[in-house]
């Protein structure tokens, strides 16, 4: 997530959205691709042409030849969030593979995961006790 000085942020949600605008040239349709309900695809085109001066999508409502589509800016901030992403990705390589060799080897996650679970459970306590 990238967040912004005036509030306002960018997430991988915001980004599936914008690149299934792009190819579906519909709110309601990027809304099924995504499996992300209308009413919040519409929230997050309105905070996110809000969030910077040049709106990240042209909306054209109406029953014939409406859709939406990104604009220059739209497609700009896609390129830039990307780039950001794989810069991010080689800078963070070494840092994760010095993190990988200092694994515990024998360490195995149970199916049900949480940290702690080695230890036995113990009894519950009764919040009242009998005098």
């Amino acid at each position: 997530m990238v967040s912004f000085a005036n509030g306002g942020s960018l997430t991988p949600e915001d980004l599936a959205l914008i690149e299934a605008i792009r190819s579906e040239r519909s709110i309601l349709a990027a809304s099924r691709a995504t499996g992300v309900s209308y009413r919040k695809c519409w929230l997050m085109v309105d905070a996110l042409n809000r969030t910077f001066e040049t709106p990240v999508f042209a909306t054209f409502p109406g029953r014939r030849g409406a859709g939406a589509q990104l604009t220059d800016f739209g497609e700009r901030l896609v390129a830039l969030y990307r780039s950001m992403e794989r810069r991010s990705r080689s800078a963070s390589a070494q840092s994760l593979a010095e993190l990988n060799a200092s694994l515990n080897r024998s360490y195995r996650p149970r199916a049900s995961g949480g940290a702690g679970e080695d230890v036995a459970p113990q009894p519950r306590l009764s919040r009242w006790r009998r005098s």
